[in-house]
């Protein structure tokens, strides 16, 4: 009876963590659109907003790591268990560091005071979030169904991020050069192409924990990245 009992209440345990780990996800990825939607509209007050909802990102995962440490004191769970306490708190690391990305974006927004503002950057901008996002939902719903196919498909698709990324830096690098005045604003805009494209990194992460609480090692393969080297050497400081 003792045993029946600790394995339900270690089954609360799990799905009060699972639980924390749905709303800090839900809490990211309004973030993610609110941010890229501040930027698009230049509404400083949505940027605040959006800056503001990082404390709470950092709070939940605070509480989820006080969580995952008592239960796994309490509870001395073995093999597969502890693996899904590891996998709750390593997806609650990398939602973290994705409000850290949005935060940044929400602050850039007072910076963009320029009149220059290419509906062609600005959809391209867009459409990357879009796709982020959607990978970041499909990733948090594959984590919750314990879904590796779908978990697999966002860490197969980082790739075509990383193109889109590229593509719109060249862009951005050609407006850059046709007018000197184009140039602070193409520089935000180019730190947020890359926050979007390093949240899509993190969304590849969570894909990678899915398949070690599941499989119980690591992804054998290596993992699919598009061709970023146009990107790095041309990011001030990095030649």
């Amino acid at each position: 009876m003792a045993s029946e009992h600790t394995a339900k209440a270690f089954d609360s345990d799990l799905q009060e963590l699972t639980r924390l780990v749905a709303e800090m996800g839900g809490l990211v990825e309004r973030m993610i659109v609110e941010s890229v939607d501040a930027l698009v509209r230049r509404d400083a007050a949505l940027g605040k907003n959006v800056v503001a909802a990082d404390a709470e990102v950092d709070a939940l995962q605070r509480v989820i790591e006080e969580r995952a440490v008592l239960t796994i004191a309490r509870r001395q769970p073995m093999a597969v268990d502890l693996r899904e306490i590891v996998g709750a708190m390593r997806v609650a690391i990398d939602l973290e560091r994705i409000g850290d990305l949005a935060k940044n974006m929400g602050k850039r927004v007072t910076a963009l005071d320029s009149d220059f503002h290419p509906l062609k950057l600005i959809r391209g901008l867009e459409h990357m979030t879009d796709l982020v996002q959607g990978q970041v939902k499909a990733v948090l719903d594959a984590y919750a169904a314990h879904d590796l196919p779908s978990a697999m498909a966002v860490w197969k698709g980082d790739e075509e991020i990383d193109a889109i990324c590229t593509s719109l830096f060249r862009e951005l690098l050609t407006y850059m050069m046709e007018d000197p005045r184009n140039i602070s604003f193409c520089i935000h805009l180019m730190f947020c192409a890359k926050n979007i494209e390093r949240i899509g990194d993190h969304a590849t992460n969570i894909a990678e924990t899915v398949f070690y609480m599941i499989e119980g090692q690591q992804i054998p393969d290596k993992r699919p990245k598009g061709d970023m080297t146009t990107f790095a050497s041309a990011i001030p400081g990095n030649q």
